[in-house]
C-alpha cells in the first residue's frame, strides 16, 4: 500500500482510513471476507474447504437448432472450415468396426432387452434403510415376537448338546482370533471376526458324534441369491452377494403349527406414514424377473439352514445394528421365498409346509439372532396370513479383548474374556 510523506514524516492517515473501512465492513457483512478461499489482495484462507469456492469454467449455453421442413440448412462441411455465416454441420456419429473394449459405448436403458415400463426396487448387500426393522417387517409381510422359540433355548441349555470344557474352548477362540499374531491394542475388525466365526462353528462341528444330522450340512461362501415378489403396485426384489450360508439335505421343521400360523390375520402392518416404504432402496428400470436360491437344479444340500453375517470395518459397509437387523431380515427372507417358489411354483398362496430359515449376525463381540418362518408368498395385500420373525439382539459374548496389559492405579490387569 502507498503511503503519502508530508514534510519528510510518513503519513498513516490512508492506512487507518483502510483499516477502518475494512473492519465496518467485516462487521456489518459478518467477516465475510475470511469466510472465503480468496479475497480481493489475493490472500488464501485455508479454514474452509476448497470444494465450495472451487470455480470452473463458464457454462456453454448451447443454442437450439430450429429446424424448418422443406428448407435445407445451409452448412460449412464442403469447405471443412469454420465461415461465418454458414451453419454448422451435425456428422451422424462415427463407430469402428472393430470391438474396442477402451472406448465401448452401452446401450440406452430404453433399448435394452431387460428393460421394463414400471421400476423394480432392489435390496442389496449395502442397502441401509431408514426404518431399520420396521420397514423390513412392511416390506416382508412379518409379524415380530422378541426372542427365541422356546424349543431353540431348550437345545441350548440342555446339557447333552454342551461341548465338553466348553467355557475354556470358547475363550481359545477368543484369544485365537484376538491375540494370535497381533501386537496391536484392538485387533482390526477384518481379521478376527471371520477367525472367531469359523472357530466357533469348528466347535459346533464337534458334536457331530452326537447329533450326525450335522454331517449333512455343507458351508457355502460368496453365493447369489435373488427374489422377486409383488406388494400392491410395486414390484421388489431381494438380490446380491452373501457371505456364508450353511446349507442342510432336510428343511428345517417349522416353529408353530398351522392353527397359530392362521391366528397371524389379525395382526396389523405397522406404517410409518409420511415416510414412502422404498426409501433408501435401489430404483432401476432394467432387471430381470426371477427367483434364484443361488444354486443349480439337483444340488445335494438344497435347503438354507443358517446365514452368517460379519460385521467389517469398511466405512461403506458398517451397518448400525438396526439397519444390520434389517438386513438380516430381507436376506433370510429372500432364501425363503426364493426357495418357496422353486418349491410350490410362482402363483402366490398360503404354504403347506412353512420354509423356516435362521440368520446370525457379529462383530466380532455383539451377536444377533433371528428366526424366520415364511408362511405365505401372497404378498401383495396387507391382510391375510403374516410370517413369522423371532429376534434376539445384543448378545455380548466377551467384556473387552486388548492384546496389551491394562495398568490402572499401580495395578496390572492382564486381558480378560
Amino acid at each position: 500500500m502507498s503511503k503519502v510523506i508530508q514534510h519528510g514524516v510518513r503519513s498513516t492517515e490512508p492506512m487507518l482510513l483502510v483499516v477502518q473501512v475494512g473492519n465496518a465492513a467485516r462487521s456489518a457483512f459478518g467477516n465475510y471476507s475470511h469466510s472465503r478461499r480468496c479475497d480481493v489482495s489475493g490472500r488464501r484462507f485455508f479454514s474452509v474447504t476448497c470444494a465450495l469456492f472451487g470455480r470452473g469454467p463458464p457454462s456453454r449455453i448451447e443454442k437450439k437448432t430450429v429446424d424448418i421442413p422443406g428448407l435445407e440448412r445451409v452448412t460449412y462441411a464442403d469447405r471443412m472450415h469454420y465461415v461465418p455465416g454458414l451453419a454448422k454441420p451435425v456428422f451422424p456419429d462415427w463407430r469402428r468396426d472393430w470391438h474396442d473394449p477402451h472406448h465401448y459405448r452401452g446401450p440406452k436403458n430404453e433399448e435394452m432387452k431387460l428393460h421394463k415400463a414400471n421400476p423394480c426396487y432392489v435390496f442389496n448387500q449395502r442397502t441401509k434403510i431408514l426404518e431399520g426393522v420396521r420397514q423390513a417387517l412392511w416390506l416382508t409381510k412379518s409379524k415380530l415376537i422378541q426372542g427365541l422359540p422356546e424349543h431353540i433355548l431348550s437345545l441350548a441349555e440342555d446339557p447333552a448338546n454342551q461341548i465338553e470344557d466348553q467355557g475354556k474352548r470358547v475363550q481359545q477362540a477368543i484369544r485365537h482370533s484376538c491375540f494370535w499374531d497381533t501386537t496391536a491394542i484392538r485387533p482390526k475388525r477384518d481379521r478376527f471376526c471371520p477367525v472367531l466365526l469359523r472357530d466357533l462353528l469348528h466347535l459346533c462341528g464337534t458334536l457331530q458324534l452326537k447329533h450326525t444330522s450335522l454331517s449333512k450340512s455343507i458351508l457355502a461362501e460368496n453365493y447369489r441369491v435373488a427374489a422377486l415378489w409383488n406388494q400392491e403396485s410395486d414390484v421388489f426384489q431381494v438380490r446380491g452377494l452373501i457371505g456364508m450360508l450353511l446349507n442342510i439335505m432336510t428343511p428345517l421343521p417349522e416353529v408353530i403349527q398351522s392353527g397359530e400360523v392362521l391366528a397371524t390375520e389379525n395382526h396389523t402392518l405397522e406404517t410409518f406414514c409420511p415416510i414412502s416404504p422404498t426409501i433408501d432402496l435401489q430404483s432401476t428400470y432394467v432387471y430381470d424377473q426371477k427367483n434364484d436360491t443361488g444354486f443349480r437344479d439337483g444340488y445335494p444340500y438344497p435347503h438354507a439352514h443358517t446365514l452368517f453375517f460379519i460385521e467389517t470395518e469398511d466405512s461403506a459397509a458398517k451397518f448400525k445394528p438396526e439397519q444390520l437387523r434389517a438386513k438380516m431380515i430381507m436376506f433370510a427372507f429372500g432364501n425363503a421365498l426364493a426357495r418357496a417358489k422353486s418349491l410350490y411354483g410362482e402363483h402366490p398362496q398360503v404354504l403347506e409346509q412353512p420354509v423356516v430359515v435362521q440368520s446370525i449376525a457379529t462383530d466380532g463381540r455383539l451377536f444377533q439372532f433371528i428366526v424366520l418362518q415364511l408362511n405365505t408368498t401372497d404378498l401383495g395385500p396387507d391382510t391375510g396370513v403374516k410370517n413369522l420373525i423371532w429376534m434376539d439382539q445384543d448378545q455380548l459374548l466377551y467384556d473387552y479383548a486388548k492384546c496389551r496389559p491394562l495398568i490402572k492405579k499401580k495395578a496390572v490387569t492382564m486381558a480378560k474374556h
